[in-house]
């Protein structure tokens, strides 16, 4: 699966790497660079922060699907106290 930003992300990304790179790296980019550059970015290490990403939320869903009937559950057959031989009426 391939990560694609929107443009309003993909223009805030690449105003924030070229200031990285000039900041940082003392290095000033072209616009080709820049994008070049997001572009390897979002294709290397975009899938491994994905699948972290991924796997977190699937971490969370599946410790709280591990209790949902003590979470959720109701006791059944709950209006006769138990051990009473008392008839209400």
């Amino acid at each position: 699966m391939a990560i694609e930003l929107p443009e309003h992300g993909r223009k805030h990304a690449l105003a924030s790497l070229r200031r990285f790179c000039e900041e940082e790296l003392e290095a000033e980019l072209t616009d080709i660079q820049i994008m070049s550059l997001l572009n390897f970015m979002l294709k290397e290490i975009g899938p491994s922060v994905y699948n972290m990403g991924l796997a977190s939320s699937e971490a969370f869903l599946r410790d709280r699907l591990a209790d949902l009937e003590g979470a959720c559950g109701e006791v059944e057959f709950s209006y006769w106290p138990k051990g009473s031989s008392v008839r209400r009426k």
